[in-house]
């Protein structure tokens, strides 16, 4: 059994070197063309040598909608977030938040969150208004108030 396992691989092994090599039709040998990077003015520049080019853009001339857009906020729930800062611009007050994994969020009045949405937001505070839990519809809404130092009072 060992030994046939022996011959096995040193026939695979003896067969591998003539994979590198093609035979042309005169009967000289050479090596298979690999892709290579010439130089030219100003840069280098890639020839694919019948090989697919790994530096095309494969989504040129896509217009690919952006998920991350909608879905971040959208589908944490209320009691989840944290609040970090208020921050305000003009006479537009704009709420920082942070998710359970750490990722800070700008919020405003209206934005909806799984369970419900943002209702106001003053210079210390945001509340919420929770119109699901796990979720189910709630009969009555409920209000929750994050406050930013609420220790300080």
């Amino acid at each position: 059994m060992r030994e046939a396992a022996w011959i096995l691989a040193a026939v695979i092994l003896a067969g591998l070197p003539g994979l590198s090599f093609q035979e042309t039709e005169a009967g000289e040998v050479r090596e298979e063309t690999l892709p290579v990077l010439k130089t030219r003015e100003g840069g280098f520049v890639y020839v694919p040598g019948n090989r697919r080019d790994p530096f095309r853009d494969l989504l040129a001339g896509r217009d690919i909608p952006d998920k991350s857009a909608g879905t971040g906020i959208g589908q944490m729930s209320v009691a989840d977030v944290s609040l970090i800062g208020i921050v305000k611009h003009g006479d537009r007050l704009t709420a920082i938040i942070t998710a359970p994994h750490g990722f800070p969020y700008f919020i405003k009045g209206g934005d909806k969150f799984a369970d419900g949405h943002v209702l106001s937001i003053n210079i210390d505070r945001v509340v919420f208004r929770q119109t699901r839990e796990r979720g189910i519809p709630l009969l009555r809404p409920k209000d929750i108030v994050k406050e930013i130092n609420p220790e300080e009072r």
